[in-house]
């Protein structure tokens, strides 16, 4: 499937109206919310690859912003992961609103603090997320709430991204769910390493395609 194929719109999520990107290719299997880290956002190039290339697998993504710009300008917003849990089940709420989108199985991508977000959101609405994707995230920042997580987790990591890999081991040890730690050779936080950021993407096509099928088949 090339690129020409997927549709691209502008939208507004939540009661924000959160600005956003939806990429929606023909006949798709799931749809893949994003949540990016601390001082990024919609925009993200490393998120809008990765979106891009989930795209040529028939997986529809969403990208937006957890906050407004005035939200965004006080920096303790930025890291109140309760708050960005809540815009990514505003998110979910969303999506279920859209006829294009309403009966597809939800997977959550999250970076850095984003992880955090997105594993708190799928504690708090279990039944509604089908999988998450880590991708350098800190999920340990999600919490008391990583044992409560019900998703299949899979945790991305550079192996030379030290702390975060010790810490994802940590938050890995504490859950309950199916999950898997990945850890990618000579990667750092962000896997600006030639083919690390591809890799990261192949894992987390197959790990959404896995568990979007899986519902599919009931």
């Amino acid at each position: 499937m090339s690129d020409t194929e997927i549709s691209e719109r502008i939208v507004s999520v939540g009661n924000k109206r959160l600005e956003g990107i939806l990429r929606l290719p023909p006949d798709p299997i799931g749809l893949v919310i994003f949540a990016h880290g601390a001082g990024s956002s919609h925009l993200s190039p490393r998120n809008n690859k990765v979106a891009e290339a989930l795209g040529r697998h028939r997986i529809a993504t969403l990208l937006f912003d957890l906050l407004t710009l005035e939200e965004a300008a006080d920096r303790s917003n930025v890291f109140d992961i309760p708050l960005l849990g809540v815009r990514m089940i505003e998110a979910l709420d969303w999506a279920q609103d859209q006829p294009d989108l309403a009966k597809l199985p939800i997977g959550l991508f999250g970076a850095s603090t984003g992880a955090a977000a997105a594993l708190v959101a799928a504690a708090r609405v279990p039944e509604r997320v089908n999988s998450v994707v880590s991708r350098g995230g800190r999920a340990d920042m999600a919490g008391d709430s990583l044992p409560q997580v019900r998703a299949p987790a899979l945790l991305v990591v550079g192996s030379l991204d030290y702390t975060v890999l010790e810490l994802n081991e940590d938050a890995a040890a504490k859950m309950t769910c199916e999950n898997r730690l990945e850890v990618i050779h000579g990667a750092t936080h962000l896997f600006e390493e030639p083919g690390r950021l591809e890799k990261v993407t192949e894992l987390a096509a197959d790990w959404f395609a896995t568990h979007f099928e899986a519902a599919a088949r009931g």
